[in-house]
């Protein structure tokens, strides 16, 4: 009889650069080469070095971290970073990816009131991820509340599922923030999940970003179920550390994620013993 073994996955643990904020992109690295995360997936925001590809480079070289992806600069804080032009955007991270080895970019639908963009969305992000062997891999938003009401500021949906995209990302903290079932949305996704934003939340209408484990979502279940299908993805720390005290207790958290993480990944499967 063959008896159960740990088996661990070929997906990837990295940190997103996000994750330290407010220290900067260089701690971002800095910390994940300290705590072991198999690399970085890098947030372009208003940091000169998370736009810089050169400097971002050095980095990866000195840490020995290689940057396993990167995000597109889709946030409200981001308008203006990399241009105005939402598709030069894109292009600009599609050539970081390339440039730097990454595998996979990262990217939001459109604003609402984006409204050519869009229009043009879909078939966009089809005709660009025919361009390149970089995955572009669209992530699951949510639904923006403000007591009762409810106001849909994500086009063509804030469920990127009802769309027809070659891959996905899937947030967990978007799943809480929208009130959704993850694992349902994983299984709409099927075999074009290609990109996993792992963070916890508890249902509140603000995008919480909580450690694994301190929320609401079936963070365990999902990571177990990824080792199980044999996910070769990336599977991105993506939580929110600007409540800690200090740099040190950030760290704790980020190591708490890290450590929760490789234990789900682990699954224990049937292969027999040589």
């Amino acid at each position: 009889m063959a008896e159960p073994v740990v088996r661990i996955p070929d997906a990837k643990v990295a940190l997103s650069t996000a994750s330290v904020y407010p220290e900067s992109t260089a701690t971002a690295f800095e910390i994940a080469a300290r705590l072991g995360y198999d690399g970085v997936e890098i947030m372009v925001w208003t940091d000169p070095v998370s736009q810089d590809i050169e400097a971002l480079r050095r980095l990866s070289d000195y840490h020995r971290i290689p940057i396993l992806a990167v995000h597109a600069p889709c946030l409200l804080i981001t308008q203006r970073v990399w241009s105005t032009d939402p598709w030069t955007k894109l292009q600009r991270a599609r050539s970081a990816a390339e440039k730097l080895g990454a595998t996979t970019v990262v990217v939001h639908p459109p604003f609402r009131w984006q409204r050519q963009y869009a229009r043009d969305f879909v078939a966009g992000i089809w005709r660009m991820a025919d361009e390149t062997d970089v995955r572009f891999a669209v992530e699951n938003m949510y639904p923006w509340r403000y007591r009762d009401r409810e106001m849909l500021a994500y086009a063509p949906d804030w469920d990127v599922t009802k769309d027809d995209y070659r891959h996905f990302t899937i947030d967990l903290s978007h799943t809480a923030t929208a009130r959704t079932d993850a694992i349902h949305m994983i299984d709409r996704m099927g075999d074009r999940l290609g990109h996993v934003h792992l963070a916890d939340g508890r249902g509140s209408a603000k995008d919480e970003h909580l450690v694994p484990g301190r929320g609401t979502q079936p963070c365990a279940e999902v990571l177990e179920r990824l080792a199980l299908t044999g996910f070769d993805g990336h599977v991105v720390i993506e939580v929110n550390t600007r409540r800690a005290m200090s740099s040190a207790e950030r760290e704790a958290d980020l190591a708490e994620a890290l450590a929760y993480t490789r234990l789900h990944l682990a699954s224990a499967v049937k292969v027999p013993r040589r």
